[in-house]
Parts: C-alpha cells; sequence; structure tokens
C-alpha cells in the first residue's frame, strides 16, 4: 500500500513539475513574440516621425505637388490610428496595421519620385539626410518584421505541440499572426522609358 502510495506522489509530482515548466516556457515564448512586436512599432514609429520633417523639406520646393504631400501626411495620420495590442496579434489584426503601413510605403514613394522633377530638391543636405534615414529605417523594419516572425514561428510551434498543446489551451495560450508578403509583391514592377 505504501509503495502505491509512493508512486502516486512521484507520478503527481513529476505532472506538477511538467506543467509548471511547460507554463513557464509558454509565458517566456509570448513574452519574446510582444517584445518582438514592440521593436516592429518602434521603427515604424521612427519612419513616422521622420514623415512630417520630409514633407516640410519637400514643401519648400514642390508646393505645386499639394496632393502628394497631402496623400502622405493622411497615410501618416491613418497609420498612428491603427495599433495591435500584442495580446491581440491575430493575422487579422497583423494585416490591418500592415495594410496602413503600406499605405505610407506607397505614399513615400510617390513623394520620392517627386523629388527627380526638382534637381535643387535632389541637392538638399537636409533632404538627401532624410532620404538616407527613411531608407536605413526601411531596412530596419524589414528586420525587425522578419525577427518577429522567427519568434512567432517559435512561440506557435511550441502551443501547437504535444503536450504542451493540452496547457496551452487550458491557459489561454493561442497562435500569434504573422507578416506577410503585400498581395502585389509577387508582380514585377513595371519600368517605362
Amino acid at each position: 500500500m505504501k509503495k502505491a502510495i509512493i508512486i502516486i506522489v512521484v507520478i503527481v509530482a513529476a505532472i506538477a513539475l511538467w506543467a509548471v515548466s511547460g507554463y513557464n516556457g509558454l509565458v517566456s515564448s509570448e513574452e519574446n513574440v510582444k517584445s518582438a512586436w514592440s521593436q516592429v512599432e518602434n521603427v515604424y514609429q521612427r519612419r513616422l516621425d521622420l514623415i512630417p520633417n520630409l514633407v516640410a523639406t519637400v514643401k519648400g520646393y514642390a508646393e505645386h505637388e499639394q496632393e502628394t504631400l497631402e496623400s502622405v501626411v493622411e497615410a501618416r495620420s491613418k497609420a498612428t490610428r491603427i495599433t495591435v495590442d500584442p495580446d491581440q496579434l491575430t493575422e487579422e489584426n497583423i494585416a490591418a496595421f500592415q495594410k496602413a503601413q503600406g499605405e505610407i510605403g506607397a505614399a513615400l514613394g510617390r513623394l520620392m519620385a517627386i523629388s527627380e522633377n526638382y534637381p535643387d530638391l535632389k541637392a538638399n543636405q537636409n533632404f538627401s539626410e532624410l532620404q538616407a534615414e527613411l531608407a536605413g529605417t526601411e531596412n530596419r523594419i524589414a528586420t525587425e518584421r522578419r525577427k518577429y516572425n522567427e519568434t512567432a514561428k517559435a512561440y506557435n510551434t511550441m502551443v501547437r505541440k504535444f503536450p504542451r498543446n493540452i496547457l496551452a489551451s487550458m491557459f489561454g495560450f493561442g497562435q500569434k499572426g504573422y507578416f506577410e508578403a503585400d498581395a502585389n509583391a509577387s508582380e514585377a514592377p513595371k519600368v517605362e522609358f
């Protein structure tokens, strides 16, 4: 009888240790995803912070390009209204965030194209520095999005693998969404001369 009780106690202790370890692993992994998401938001915020200076610099040279300047400001305004709670990193929420950020990218592309029509603007040191900072920021965005996707993949794998998936479902750990390529990314840009 005593052997049976000892065996039961050992089994219960082993299950409890597994559950605590598994739960703590899920919490750590989820925090890594939140941290990676925070970095994504930081680099997007850096881009948003550069936009007013860039628009002000271009405005002095290209006053009749008001429509393009307004589209950049409007896209920035829309993007600042879209936020994603780190606890709600679903495919849909990330897609909405990504769409708003994509609109900024398109508007900035049009703004940069304007600079081709203004040699004085292209030669302006402030504009050149802002353009270089923006290019660096775009690289940072790509890097942080990749890191986020890798972290989310590790977390999602942990949440889905047996037997940890039992703990994940018991304690409400759901899968996190990914950044995906833009729908138009598979089409080559048209170059016309």
